[in-house]
């Protein structure tokens, strides 16, 4: 029998179309939760999740809401609403990385990437704050192992991330008197139809990354989306601040 230990919850995961947020909308609503799929551009993609979902058993909509846009957080956090009266578990897993040389570095590859990762993740959690109930939630942010090794190449997204696990710790502490708990999962190279795209998990670099990894492998979405459900429910009631390296102990 499946877990229920998100019955009777709602959770809005953003940039859930495919890859670690796709993975975990689906294990949220397996442990029970109604799931907003959130996507900016790929609504066949949240479609797809959302019918794994319903087939399943589970309870899910799709969601179309660019998070670096403000008026689209506000229509999100309005449909999600609308849809399952409330929000308890937020998940701010939409992102964008760009690599970059440092005398390749432009104001547009910094605000694209600060806007969206930091910018909107803020303005996200300011929005569904208004609407988790009064026994307070949880706020997940889906970080990366680059805001501790940061490699060469990647100062601005690395920035970013660090960047999140500031704020990670910070609102941990200014929401904690309304029960909110704030907790970042720090995730290695994963292997997605993002990193498949950009070519960072083929190759020379993934067998570096791979040989420096002490289990030998990259990740996969599967290896990230059980610790999100354990950080969404009561099993992880006394747990908040803090930042969750998945990385093959990598970091």
């Amino acid at each position: 029998m499946k877990s229920q230990k998100l019955a009777g919850k709602t959770a809005l995961v953003t940039g859930a179309s495919k890859g670690i947020g796709a993975s975990i909308a689906k294990h949220l609503a397996a442990a029970g939760a109604s799931v907003v799929v959130n996507y900016a551009s790929s609504q066949a993609g949240a479609d797809r999740v959302v019918a794994e979902i319903t087939a399943d058993g589970g309870k899910a909509v799709a969601l179309q809401g660019d998070v670096s846009n403000p008026a689209d957080i506000v229509r999100l956090l309005a449909g999600t609403k609308a849809a399952f009266g409330g929000v308890d578990i937020l998940v701010n897993n939409a992102g964008v990385y760009e690599f970059a040389a440092l005398e390749a570095i432009t104001a547009e590859h910094f605000h694209r990437q600060f806007n969206l990762n930091v910018l909107g993740l803020l303005l996200t959690t300011q929005e569904a704050v208004k609407h988790f109930p009064a026994s307070g939630g949880s706020i997940i942010n889906i970080s990366s192992i680059v805001s501790r090794i940061a490699p060469p190449g990647a100062s601005v997204y690395s920035a970013t991330k660090g960047a999140v696990d500031s704020i990670t710790r910070s609102l941990s502490k200014e929401l904690g008197s309304r029960k909110i708990r704030v907790n970042a999962i720090n995730p290695g190279m994963i292997e997605t139809e993002g990193t498949h795209t950009s070519g960072i998990t083929t190759g020379d670099f993934r067998k570096q990354i791979e040989s420096q990894t002490p289990l030998g492998r990259i990740g996969q979405p599967l290896d990230i989306a059980p610790a999100a459900v354990f950080l969404a429910s009561d099993d992880s009631s006394w747990l908040s601040g803090e930042t969750l390296f998945i990385s093959g102990g990598l970091n």
